[in-house]
């Protein structure tokens, strides 16, 4: 009788555990730099804004993004914060220069979410007079557009004032590696499909990539003889050894035809190919309300 009922208080306890999982609000995908489920602001705001945010990504390197939400409940604003940039990765992967600015509209709450990279210019205290002083008197007044874009071009002067990576410059591929690389191209397609599924399901899923990366890299060097198609040869092999069956599935991460993409969002961004940089986070930046 006692093993029964320690069985049946373990259930319960599992069960309540995965109520309150399924109860937290979704992390909509990263869909732009601006990503409004609510309908606050109108198509031609979040272009706008979008425009702003791209221009100051290329220019300084760092990444800010906008995320409106109706609610949080029952999740604390601060918590379900952190999980929106473990997901999205704002920023360049080592100088984490992210931030995001996430307003829950029907809770009357806003928050700063500040990367590792940043929380030296961009401290809890300054984040703070940015919500204080700039966003919330503008929210109280019922201007929610005119708030985001005051506090995101703050945001955008107390960055540019901390010396930070510039990005790296894109380098233009002569012609000749460019006709290579499209001359091996069917050799990547069949060699990541019938070897890399091969090495997939005898090494795994990251070692079989690797191997097969590397088998391509050096038969695109050895039969072309340049070390930047090899490189690229060798990138694309691995990637698509490492993601093919997912793609090729239709499961997670991968393409699937009609239905909905999981927290659509009104007025979303269709910021097409935005994604993170791979930045992190530790919690740091200030919250606010009004």
């Amino acid at each position: 009788m006692a093993a029964l009922r320690c069985a049946v208080i373990a259930l319960a306890l599992s069960l309540c555990g995965m109520l309150a999982a399924a109860a937290d609000v979704a992390v909509p995908p990263l869909t732009g730099r601006v990503v409004d489920q609510t309908a606050t602001l109108s198509a031609a705001e979040i272009s706008d804004l979008e425009q702003k945010l791209k221009a100051f990504e290329d220019r300084k390197g760092s990444q800010i993004a906008v995320l409106i939400v109706p609610t949080t409940a029952p999740e604390a604003l601060e918590q379900y914060g952190i999980r929106v940039v473990e997901q999205w990765k704002l920023g360049r992967k080592k100088v984490d220069d992210g931030a995001l600015l996430l307003v829950a509209k029907d809770d009357r709450k806003l928050r700063i979410e500040v990367g590792y990279g940043l929380e030296g210019v961009l401290n809890d205290a300054t984040a703070k007079r940015i919500i204080d002083e700039i966003i919330t008197p503008r929210f109280k007044a019922g201007d929610f557009a005119g708030g985001i874009n005051a506090g995101v071009d703050r945001m955008i002067g107390v960055i540019d004032g901390e010396p930070l990576p510039a990005p790296k410059p894109l380098q233009r591929m002569s012609p000749g590696t460019l006709d290579a690389l499209g001359e091996f191209f069917p050799v990547i397609i069949i060699g990541a499909l019938v070897a890399g599924s091969v090495l997939r399901a005898m090494f795994g899923r990251l070692f079989g990539a690797l191997l097969t990366g590397g088998g391509l890299a050096f038969l695109a060097w050895l039969f072309v003889g340049l070390w930047s198609v090899a490189l690229i040869v060798g990138l694309i092999g691995f990637v698509f050894t490492l993601v093919g069956d997912a793609v090729t599935s239709g499961g997670p991460g991968g393409f699937s035809s009609g239905g909905s993409r999981g927290g659509s969002s009104w007025g979303s961004s269709g910021g097409g190919g935005f994604s993170g940089g791979g930045g992190s986070f530790g919690g740091g930046g200030a919250s606010g309300s009004w």
